[in-house]
């Protein structure tokens, strides 16, 4: 049942050379537990999360392709692990949700109206004969920064939801969620980003990378 959550797409291109030396000092840890754990830290801190680059095209989406950037998007970050884990032999697949960010967001509201983000990314991961959730979109120095506990994950239990930071102050809350997708849904995601964010959408639509 789960083999079809192994499968190498366009978008989790697992055999490209790039994952394969992104996954060169995972694949040789002796349990599954240690790679999903080291995995995701290797992605967690190794792009810095930026809510303001996006994009709505196929070749942004594609796993070798965000490697080559500094920072991405929580759903960039998403398809890097799921596609990492499906190199490994480890089940993964793409969930979408939606959640709004009450920290930090003057910024994104400025820009679109609300502080609602979505699509946001996160990653269901199969492991020990069950499905659990994570989201390795905050990097450890920007949850430094807005004094935010720092998610980790090892398959075992639920990771997505940093709801207060360390002031008992509300950070993130979710919203509603889209579901999981055995492969990147791109237009999907453009009709989820169309109807929240009309104007954006036409004026980026076509745009490989969106920074605003």
């Amino acid at each position: 049942m789960n083999t079809r959550y192994l499968k190498e797409t366009f978008f989790f291109d697992y055999s490209s050379p790039q994952i394969q030396d992104l996954i060169e000092d995972i694949r040789h840890l002796s349990s599954e537990k240690d790679k999903i754990e080291q995995f995701y830290l290797k992605v967690r801190d190794g792009w810095r999360y930026n809510a303001y680059t996006i994009g709505l095209t196929e070749d942004h989406y594609k796993a070798s392709n965000i490697i080559a950037k500094p920072e991405a998007h929580c759903i960039d970050k998403a398809i890097l692990y799921i596609t990492g884990l499906r190199a490994l032999n480890i089940p993964a697949r793409l969930r979408l949700a939606k959640v709004s960010n009450h920290i930090a967001a003057e910024r994104l509201e400025a820009k679109l109206g609300t502080n609602e983000l979505a699509p946001h990314g996160l990653v269901d991961v199969f492991f020990n004969g069950q499905w659990k959730k994570c989201s390795p979109a905050f990097n450890k120095a920007l949850c430094d920064m807005y004094n935010v506990d720092v998610l980790g994950f090892d398959g075992t239990r639920d990771s997505i939801l940093q709801e207060y930071n360390k002031d008992s102050k509300k950070f993130m809350t979710y919203l509603d969620d889209y579901g999981h997708f055995e492969d990147v849904p791109l237009d999907y995601i453009k009709s989820i980003f169309k109807a929240h964010y009309p104007e954006l959408y036409e004026s980026y639509k076509d745009a490989n990378n969106i920074q605003f």
